[in-house]
């Protein structure tokens, strides 16, 4: 019987000029399903994303190869736990960015904007201000339903629905921010490692993110400051700051989070329906059924 520290379930990526991804894929390819891996790999031609799960000794065997490549030598991993593997199959894709924000000009493999380390954005929060005495503002770069689940205690949430919608409203919202310490913020790393170059272009002086994004600040430090879990791509769902899967689950139906308080409402039934598509599938429903009734008559 498989114990609760069976699977080892990893998300790592690097920005990298990786030049060579279609010809690399069939060996992805090939090293999970020798290795039984689970999960998405994405390679595009600024580097590689990954969310895999597997045994301790094949994630193990996986990495070794992987830093063989000189391009990911020092690629960093966040790791966490499960019963069971993370994902129900295994994808390696090839796409045109690591995470969509179609500004081309960003290329953070060129330079990165200041990160600040889990422990000491810590400190900041329990004192109220940074090293320098300015005050921190945290600005979470991911989209509405993600930050739904959980974030950090009074952080800026400008409710975007996709990445791409972030430049334009963070720009609009520059001179709000003025004066201030900025930390991005993000689920591994990807969105606030670009969100930040991006507000130093566009003239925020005082900008920095989150090293390893929220996964890294529950490793490091757990969930002071953070209030909820964290939503994350596979069938967990989401994760607690203790790095394990939380009862927030995904609606079936709608694909909507639905926290363990709307799982007791009466619309909430298992692979139907939630609170969030509740009437919306009732009314479907009515709608279909109203031909039917016509032709019986």
């Amino acid at each position: 019987m498989q114990s609760a520290t069976s699977y080892i379930n990893i998300a790592a990526y690097k920005f990298v000029t990786f030049d060579n991804t279609e010809a690399m894929r069939p060996q992805y390819q090939a090293i999970c399903q020798q290795l039984s891996l689970k999960g998405t790999i994405l390679l595009t031609p600024e580097g590689i994303n990954m969310f895999l799960s597997g045994t301790r000794e094949n994630i193990d065997g996986y990495l070794a190869w992987l830093r063989s490549d000189p391009r990911f030598a020092d690629i960093e991993v966040k790791e966490s736990l499960s019963e069971e593997q993370s994902h129900k199959r295994m994808l390696v894709k090839l796409k045109s960015e690591i995470i969509t924000m179609r500004m081309p000009l960003i290329k953070p493999e060129l330079g990165r904007a200041p990160a600040v380390e889990p422990v000491t954005l810590k400190r900041w929060l329990d004192q109220g201000h940074d090293d320098n005495g300015k005050p921190v503002v945290m600005v979470d770069t991911r989209n509405a339903f993600e930050v739904d689940v959980g974030t950090f205690t009074n952080t800026i949430d400008y409710r975007i629905s996709k990445f791409t919608e972030f430049p334009d409203v963070i720009a609009a919202n520059k001179d709000a921010l003025a004066d201030k310490t900025v930390v991005t913020f993000c689920t591994g790393g990807i969105r606030c490692e670009k969100a930040a170059i991006h507000m130093q272009n566009i003239g925020y002086e005082n900008v920095y993110q989150l090293e390893g994004g929220i996964l890294k600040y529950f490793e490091d430090v757990g969930g002071e400051h953070y209030t909820g879990d964290c939503f994350v791509f596979d069938y967990r769902t989401a994760l607690s700051p203790k790095l394990e899967p939380s009862t927030t689950v995904q609606c079936f139906a709608c694909r909507a989070v639905v926290t363990p308080r709307q799982q007791l409402a009466p619309e909430y039934e298992y692979g139907v329906s939630c609170p969030h598509c509740y009437a919306d599938m009732q009314n479907a429903s009515q709608t279909n059924a109203a031909p039917q009734e016509h032709q019986r008559a």
